[in-house]
C-alpha cells in the first residue's frame, strides 16, 4: 500500500477515534469520496491497536488502577474503588460485545456502511450529543461511577456499532445526560474503550490471521505507530480543551459533515 494512503488512514483514525465525530465513518468515507482502494481489515485492527495504545499511555493511572482492580476481582476482593472500577469497565463493555456479534452473524455490517447511513448518524447524534452537553448537569466525578451507570453507558455505546454515530460520542452523550462533568465524561468513554477495542480485536483476529502476509503486517506496522501518534496527540488536546470549551466545535462539524454528505448521497 502506498505511504500516503497508509498516513492518511493512520491520521483519519488516530486523531478521529476519540473525538466525538466517528472513525469508523471517516475511514468508510476514504475510500468512498476519494476513489482509494479500501485499506483491508489487517491495516484497520493495527491503526485501532495504535489508538489502543495512546489511550493505555494517556490515561495510564486510570488504566493502572483498573488492573489493580481486575486482579482483586479475582481474587474475590469487589469492594475496593479499583474492583468497582474494574467491574464496570467488564459490565459497560457488555453489551456492545453482545450487540456486535449478533450484527456479524446476522451479516447486517456490510448494509450499515453506506454514505447514506453515516450522513444521518452524523447528523443525528452529533445534535443529540449538543442536547445532551447543554441539558445535563455537572455535579458528578468520574469517581461516582455506579454500576448502573456503567450498564446504561455499556447501553448508549452498542448505538456506536452504527457508522458514523461515535463510539466516544454516543458514550460521551449517555455520560452527560447521567450529569458528569464534561472531562470525566470524556475520561470514562475513554477507558471504556479499551476493553471495547481489544474486543473488537480478538473478533477480528481470526480474519485478520487468514490475511497476514510479509508486506501486509509491514504496512499494518507503520500505520498503527502513525495511528499511536496522532490519536495520542488528539487525546492531548482535547482533553485540555475541555477544560474551558464545550462538545460544541465537534457539534458543528458533525453538522456541516453531515449536511454535506446528505447533498452528495441524494444528488
Amino acid at each position: 500500500m502506498p505511504l500516503l494512503h497508509l498516513l492518511l488512514v493512520a491520521i483519519i483514525q488516530g486523531v478521529t477515534e476519540f473525538l466525538p465525530i466517528s472513525s469508523s465513518g471517516h475511514l468508510i468515507l476514504l475510500p468512498t469520496l476519494t476513489g482509494m482502494a479500501d485499506q483491508g481489515l489487517v491495516v484497520d485492527v493495527a491503526v485501532h491497536l495504535g489508538t489502543l495504545g495512546a489511550v493505555v499511555l494517556f490515561f495510564r493511572q486510570d488504566v493502572g488502577r483498573a488492573l489493580r482492580g481486575f486482579i482483586a476481582l479475582l481474587s474475590g476482593r469487589a469492594r475496593t474503588p479499583e474492583a468497582r472500577l474494574a467491574l464496570g469497565l467488564v459490565i459497560a463493555t457488555i453489551p456492545v460485545v453482545l450487540a456486535g456479534l449478533a450484527i456479524k452473524v446476522a451479516g447486517l455490517d456490510a448494509g450499515l456502511r453506506s454514505v447514506t447511513v453515516i450522513a444521518w448518524t452524523t447528523l443525528i447524534f452529533g445534535l443529540l450529543l449538543f442536547w445532551a452537553d447543554q441539558r445535563g448537569p455537572e455535579d458528578r466525578t468520574a469517581e461516582d461511577w455506579t454500576l448502573r451507570d456503567a450498564v446504561i453507558m455499556g447501553l448508549w455505546q452498542t448505538i456506536a456499532l452504527i457508522p458514523g454515530t461515535s463510539r466516544s460520542g454516543i458514550t460521551i452523550t449517555g455520560a452527560r445526560l447521567l450529569g458528569y462533568e464534561r472531562s470525566d465524561a470524556a475520561r470514562l468513554a475513554m477507558l471504556m474503550s479499551i476493553p471495547t477495542i481489544l474486543a473488537s480485536g480478538a473478533l477480528l483476529s481470526i480474519d485478520v490471521a487468514q490475511q497476514a502476509d510479509l508486506s501486509i503486517v509491514r504496512d499494518a506496522g507503520i500505520a498503527a505507530i502513525f495511528a499511536f501518534g496522532a490519536a495520542l496527540g488528539a487525546l492531548a488536546l482535547m482533553m485540555r480543551l475541555l477544560r474551558s470549551v464545550s462538545f460544541t466545535p465537534y457539534v458543528i462539524y458533525r453538522v456541516i459533515l453531515g449536511v454535506g454528505l446528505l447533498l452528495y448521497a441524494y444528488t
